[in-house]
């Protein structure tokens, strides 16, 4: 029934024969729909209020179908009107609703549509141009071409960058020039390791552009060499982890003149292999640092092209400028003020770097100072287990301390991986001696200093007895191997406070050892 604000009598009187045109003539002639503009009366109301009942908000029957024919019809859906009719003249409002839509409210403001049904076409999709010639660019890139496509970002200016990878547990990676972070970090995208087959340690160069708005680091825009080759042999290579370990067969030969005797005495008591895992365990103050630098010398003396890694874990700072700067291979330093995981991730960090030349074949060789420290870190670093060996240290530390030195070996497929460690003893600390116990069943060579002969000022402070290498005839010929033989023979019948001073006095008389062995040979 229609609502009307006239009186009864006047609604009776006016009402229309036809009453198809009864709400077509009330919206024309009442004077209450001014306010509309021009043209918004008729068309648009039928539109507004011709639309199929499903609640009281749209003035419709609730639960009649949508496109079911009305009574008299619409424009939408048929000729006439919708059962809907209760609309008022002071608005818009329902009389059945409530709220804004109530009757008397004010006029809903609606994007009213044609009525007609639009068919749906999908864009297509966008596509990167082919490129057969390199853009120039004025910026001095690279054209911001990669695999025949211009990259959404080839307009910008890059640069040429170089650094080690390494990958985040989300799958994007870092490069880092000095194996810390630093603002010169450029960031590579998870896209890029996948495609490039990349792993922690690769050295990565390309080109990166500056960091937008809002970003923190530089962004690889394009990946051109892998470990100083072209990117797309990265996609298949060998990993570590598969390779066939050998005992060591190749010895690094240490002594590069007459002096210094810690070389020449290495060489002839515990030699070192490709491939070795070896400790020097030291009291404090007993010259293991001094040693250290002393057998990097002699290999960057007789081996040139061999890649050497001074990796110094919680060193004192005056130490690594030293190392800097008399060592000519990498030094890869932390020191004792950076936090425990900071540490810890450097050394992983050289770690990987190492294996990654490895597996190109390459000999590598990794001093350690101190396996102590690091495995002090780890202790801090590593979440708290529940479970505590002697001296508080946590047995989950243990693993990743042993994971790196347990990754030296000779390889058969070619390569071979070299770690000498230093640890600690006679600090007076368990946790010390816990570390060193657990450790030196791994190795396969030990070379023992002694704080009495550094208290005499005797260097090296060697212990020439306690001091060996496992299945050392690998590494001499058999002529020297005996002649070896008999100077150990010999110096097991000396005296324990002559032994090593005994030993240097008679090195001091010969220019190089093959001149001492062939002494060593004529006394018999």
């Amino acid at each position: 029934m229609v609502r009307s604000t006239k009186p009864d009598s006047a609604t009776k009187a006016e009402e229309p024969a036809d009453k198809s045109n009864n709400t077509s003539s009330s919206l024309n002639n009442n004077s209450d729909y001014s306010v509309y503009p021009s043209g918004y009366e008729e068309q648009t109301l039928r539109r507004r209020f011709a639309r199929p009942g499903r609640s009281p908000r749209y003035a419709g029957e609730a639960g009649s179908p949508r496109f079911a024919p009305s009574e008299t019809g619409s424009p939408r859906f048929a000729s006439g009107e919708t059962p809907a009719r209760s609309v008022s003249p002071q608005g818009l409002g329902y009389p059945s609703s409530e709220g804004r839509y109530a009757q008397g409210g004010p006029v809903p403001v609606r994007r009213m549509s044609s009525g007609v049904r639009q068919v749906f076409r999908p864009r297509p999709p966008v596509s990167y141009v082919r490129q057969t010639t390199m853009p120039t660019d004025p910026a001095g890139g690279f054209g911001g071409v990669v695999d025949g496509r211009v990259i959404p970002d080839a307009g910008l200016p890059t640069e040429l960058v170089q650094g080690i990878l390494d990958i985040e547990p989300d799958g994007h990676g870092t490069l880092r020039p000095r194996y810390s972070s630093s603002e010169k970090d450029v960031y590579v995208s998870t896209s890029q390791v996948r495609r490039f087959n990349l792993r922690v340690g690769d050295l990565v160069g390309g080109q990166a552009r500056a960091p937008k708005e809002n970003e923190r680091l530089w962004g690889l825009l394009k990946v051109e060499t892998v470990n100083e080759q072209p990117a797309e042999e990265s996609a298949v290579r060998r990993s570590f982890e598969t390779l066939t370990s050998i005992h060591p067969n190749v010895a690094w030969k240490l002594e590069h003149g007459k002096e210094p005797y810690s070389c020449r005495l290495i060489d002839l008591f515990c030699p070192i292999g490709r491939g070795q895992r070896g400790l020097i365990v030291s009291p404090p103050k007993a010259g293991k640092t001094w040693l250290l630098r002393d057998i990097a010398q002699g290999i960057m003396a007789n081996y040139p092209e061999t890649k050497l890694m001074m990796v110094l874990i919680g060193e004192r700072p005056e130490e690594v400028t030293e190392f800097t700067r008399t060592v000519k291979g990498e030094v890869v330093a932390s020191n004792f003020d950076d936090q425990p995981d900071l540490q810890v991730k450097i050394a992983m960090l050289a770690l990987e770097r190492a294996k990654r030349l490895v597996e190109m074949g390459k000999d590598v060789i990794i001093l350690l100072d101190s396996i102590t420290r690091f495995a002090r870190a780890l202790n801090m670093a590593t979440r708290n287990s529940g479970r505590t060996m002697s001296g508080g240290y946590d047995p989950a530390a243990l693993f990743p301390a042993k994971r790196f030195l347990g990754a030296a070996r000779n390889l058969e497929e070619g390569g071979s991986l070299t770690i000498m460690g230093t640890t600690l003893v006679e600090t007076g600390s368990r946790m010390d001696d816990l570390i060193y116990e657990e450790f030196k069943g791994t190795g396969n060579m030990e070379l023992h200093l002694t704080r009495k002969l550094a208290e005499k000022r005797i260097f090296p402070s060697i212990d020439l007895l306690r001091s060996g290498t496992r299945q050392e005839e690998l590494l001499y010929s058999e002529s020297d191997y005996e002649k070896v033989t008999r100077l150990h023979r010999i110096v097991s019948t000396l005296d324990d406070d002559e032994r090593t001073e005994l030993v240097l006095s008679q090195l001091s008389k010969t220019n190089n050892n093959e001149e001492f062995l062939e002494n060593i040979a004529k006394s018999k």
